[in-house]
């Protein structure tokens, strides 16, 4: 079982010089199965590309894009030339233990498993529920065992490369430029019958010096609540939880007026939503309400 490593990166040169050492620690460790380093360079215009082609020109295959496409983009176009059977995402700004894949590829020997989830340092696995009309996201304690994740996130997990092909990798039409598109993977997966973890002995340690903090803060946040809203019009089918949801939208535009720019925002991409729906409601297997009822003793 071989390893991909795909970086997207973002004006990440100060960042890289400092952990790109660590990661290929772990990378010339032959127990993580790593076979090859792709960098997607995703219109950086600092000097990214040639600290990458100057330091690591012979152990690192880069790829330029030409201008900024965002994060589902930037690692879907390295998922298309990895030759790995396992595709793992890393940003540029996590930190893994050297022998941190050891415990996390044997649980790739269940063919229902599509994506394991590394342990940042300080969280547990992911858990997600229904409340208020909203898909709720939470952190569940650390513990000493694997566990059902929510969701796998796409800066530090473990994605196996054919069913990421199956799903035709993360959805950069719809939730483009960042933010829930790791939920949605994982959630499309889910839905099928496939089963995402989270592994406590898969070691990482995330120094949270992404660029996404060099874009407006305001910006940031109604992207991210945007395609919140995105990825359930898109993922929840369950006739019950949509009347949820709709109590849920009229609740919170009146309690919060400026929602609406969100709703708007939202729905500047509806008819990509309702085609990637169509896809979804056909391919599903699985409940919503069965998908959370999974976190529901956590």
């Amino acid at each position: 079982m071989q390893v991909s490593v795909v970086i997207p990166n973002i004006n990440g040169k100060l960042i890289m010089e400092k952990n790109l050492p660590k990661l290929f620690k772990a990378v010339y460790n032959p127990k993580n199965h790593i076979v090859e380093v792709i960098v997607v360079d995703d219109g950086s215009w600092d000097n990214s590309v040639s600290f990458i082609e100057k330091n690591y020109k012979n152990s690192i295959k880069l790829i330029k894009h030409g201008n900024n496409r965002g994060f589902s983009a930037a690692v879907n176009t390295g998922s298309k030339v990895a030759k790995g059977d396992i595709i793992l995402l890393i940003n540029t700004d996590v930190i893994p233990n050297e022998d941190f894949l050891e415990p996390l590829l044997p649980h790739f020997k269940n063919p229902k498993v599509f994506a394991v989830s590394t342990h940042e340092e300080g969280y547990g696995g992911a858990k997600g529920s229904f409340a208020d009309g909203y898909i709720q996201l939470g952190m569940n304690a650390e513990t000493k065992g694997a566990h059902t994740s929510f969701y796998v996130s796409g800066g530090s997990g473990l994605f196996r490369r054919s069913i990421w092909e199956e799903l035709e990798g993360m959805d950069e039409k719809l939730l483009s430029p960042f933010y829930w598109e790791d939920i949605d993977l994982c959630y499309r997966a889910a839905k099928r019958g496939y089963i995402n973890l989270w592994e406590p002995r898969g070691k990482v340690v995330h120094k949270h010096e992404s660029t996404i903090s060099k874009f407006p803060k305001i910006y940031v946040a109604r992207v991210k609540e945007r395609n919140q809203l995105l990825m359930l019009w898109k993922n929840i089918h369950s006739k019950n939880l949509i009347k949820k949801h709709i109590i849920g939208l009229i609740s919170r535009s009146l309690k919060h007026p400026g929602y609406i720019r969100i709703i708007i925002m939202a729905l500047g991409r509806f008819r990509i939503m309702l085609k990637q729906r169509a896809k979804e409601i056909k391919a599903s297997k699985l409940s919503d309400e069965a998908i959370f009822a999974q976190f529901n003793h956590e």
